[in-house]
């Protein structure tokens, strides 16, 4: 029979728990590892339970064994687990094994300079973007984001852009989920603006966040789809909204982003 073949469109068609190949043991576990949000020290097994929904002997049993492998470590004062130091090698790993970072970090910084604002580049983690790195140009304006840290799909510039590169078909099953874990009376607010998203990402080649996510900020984003369409990262400029307008965005730090996302691509060839 030969082994199952993966299709390479892997942003196409999303694998989930319902596939053949999908081990659930280890997605629980890696489920367990997302549980620790940016700023979260310690948590306790009840606490994993109530964030992932898995029954308490399973957690505790992956949290044991997580441990032993050093993905997290074990307060016995607090009786309560953290990260461990595995994780940082593995974060490490990848950023050193992708040029993208690398050769995108220098057009970064540039652009935040002469924008003053925050340029950041981010990839897909489920219902999430985790950013890869982050350059910020305004000192007296930060948004307490460093690479690791995630931030939400829908109402982001950054999730906007990767959304707004998706097939029709995952783009609808995407916002499916996103509006299952949405406030019901905010859910037709964030639809409304992703939708414009997508129509503005044909029309300028990006896509706008106005202060939908962070009142004080006015954001544009870009996605970059590799050249074998297995991968989509995305790059946003964000600016303090007392400085930076829609008109400023759709014709001067958007169309530069653009340049920048065809620059890192161009350099990379696509490969990321």
């Amino acid at each position: 029979m030969g082994k199952p073949r993966r299709s390479a469109d892997t942003f196409e068609l999303p694998i989930d728990a319902s596939h053949p190949q999908f081990v659930n043991v280890v997605g629980r576990a890696f489920s367990i590892l997302r549980c620790f949000e940016h700023g979260d020290g310690h948590l306790g097994n009840q606490d994993i339970v109530r964030r992932t929904g898995l029954p308490k002997p399973t957690v505790s049993r992956l949290t044991f064994t997580l441990a032993a492998l050093g993905y997290l470590e074990y307060s016995p004062s607090l009786e309560k687990y953290a990260l461990g130091p595995a994780v940082l090698s593995l974060s490490h790993a990848f950023v050193k094994s992708h040029d993208v970072v690398s050769v995108a970090r220098p057009l970064m910084r540039e652009l935040a300079e002469y924008t003053k604002s925050a340029v950041m580049l981010g990839a897909a983690d489920g219902r999430r973007m985790v950013l890869l790195d982050v350059f910020q140009g305004d000192d007296t304006f930060h948004l307490k984001l460093d690479p690791g840290a995630r931030v939400p799909h829908g109402s982001t510039a950054l999730g906007r852009a990767d959304l707004a590169a998706r097939p029709q078909a995952v783009f609808d099953r995407h916002l499916a989920e996103i509006e299952s874990e949405c406030e019901p009376e905010q859910w037709p607010r964030i639809r409304a603006g992703i939708v414009r998203a997508r129509q503005d990402y044909e029309n300028y080649g990006f896509c706008f966040s106005l202060g939908d996510w962070n009142p004080d900020v006015f954001a544009v984003g870009v996605p970059m789809v590799s050249a074998d369409r297995s991968r989509i990262l995305a790059f946003n400029c964000s600016g303090r909204v007392t400085a930076v307008n829609r008109d400023k965005l759709l014709h001067d730090f958007g169309p530069k982003l653009v340049a920048l996302r065809n620059s890192v691509f161009d350099q990379t060839g696509g490969r990321f």
